[in-house]
């Protein structure tokens, strides 16, 4: 008996498989392999190598699963934008999908990676569990929805869950596991660096210390952690919230990003700066006081180290990086 992980190949999801196995919990990885990467999944964790579009293999990766981290999806808010049914499709009919077969085999139990862009463009500085959600990204729509149908689920059959949102995941836990993402910061400043060009901030006038603008940055190994705190607690029948925001509560700013990155590659450079990119808010950070109280949350690791271990993650990956 153990844990499915869905999107377990992937960037956040080989992460949270380690720390499965870590806890001394065995787990097994469904994934299609559309973002994810065979490689990052470890040695002897069985692997489904199917689409949460798959019914049949769905039920396949079920068979003797205690419960699912659902890790899987289609997380580009703004290709999103650009495809939105394809990202519905994902993410909500994926879901759909995932919860009647988990009905079926009964698997009662669900840790859902969530995403603080169900907030939208929040209008306070500090993001709680009860911040109103106005997401602006079919994206972040597909994620409120999947927290809903988790909800309803919940009151019709019994299912036990919570759902999990942050913002901006980087770092690595092993060099082995790097960010392939094209469209998050810390893998475009490492892609401009590594081919010769010069990083960009958008946008210098925000109403912040330096003018740039202020976000949470996460660990990825503190994410993996606070993913397995959370089955941990379900299988022991805990009370649990239905949503934890895992924040930082204080935020880094952009100019501090690439402060930061300069410091810890040695390379010596001065970011492009660009016109601010329309609805970028000044701040948004989140709180973490609820995921501290139950699932022992906290930020284990520093800008720096942070920073460091994405850097050696990308070196090490050479030319297997992808692009």
């Amino acid at each position: 008996m153990g844990w499915l992980v869905t999107g377990g190949a992937g960037y956040i999801g080989a992460h949270v498989v380690r720390a499965f196995q870590a806890a001394g919990i065995e787990a097994t990885v469904l994934d299609d392999l559309s973002s994810g990467i065979s490689s990052f999944v470890p040695d002897g964790v069985p692997v489904v190598r199917a689409s949460l579009l798959d019914r049949a293999a769905v039920r396949e990766a079920l068979h003797g699963i205690d419960g699912v981290v659902h890790v899987a999806g289609f997380k580009y808010a703004g290709v999103s934008v650009q495809r939105p049914l394809h990202t519905y499709e994902q993410n909500v009919s994926a879901m759909v999908i995932l919860l009647q077969e988990m009905l079926e085999a009964g698997v009662d139990k669900l840790v859902f990676s969530s995403s603080a862009a169900t907030f939208g463009v929040p209008d306070v500085d500090l993001v709680t569990e009860t911040t109103a959600t106005r997401p602006e990204s079919p994206y972040g729509e597909s994620k409120l929805i999947g927290e809903w149908l988790l909800a309803d689920v919940g009151r019709a059959n019994g299912l036990q869950h919570t759902s999990l949102r942050y913002f901006n995941v980087v770092g690595s836990g092993t060099p082995e596991l790097y960010d392939a993402s094209p469209h998050n910061l810390f893998p475009l400043v490492f892609d401009a660096l590594v081919n010769g060009r010069t990083p960009k901030i958008f946008g210098t006038d925000y109403d912040t210390p330096d003018g740039t603008c202020v976000r949470d940055y996460i660990h990825v190994s503190d994410l993996a952690e606070a993913h397995v705190a959370a089955a941990q607690r379900l299988a022991a029948g805990q009370e649990i919230e239905p949503i934890y925001n895992l924040g930082s509560g204080e935020g880094s700013s952009v100019r501090q990003i690439m402060d930061t990155i300069r410091e810890v590659t040695g390379i010596d450079f001065e970011p492009e700066l660009h016109p601010r990119r329309p609805g970028d808010p000044d701040r948004i950070v989140a709180t973490g006081e609820l995921a501290a109280r139950d699932l022992g949350w906290q930020m284990r690791h520093t800008l720096q180290q942070m920073v460091a271990s994405a850097w050696e993650a990308r070196q090490k990956a050479g030319d297997s990086y992808p692009g």
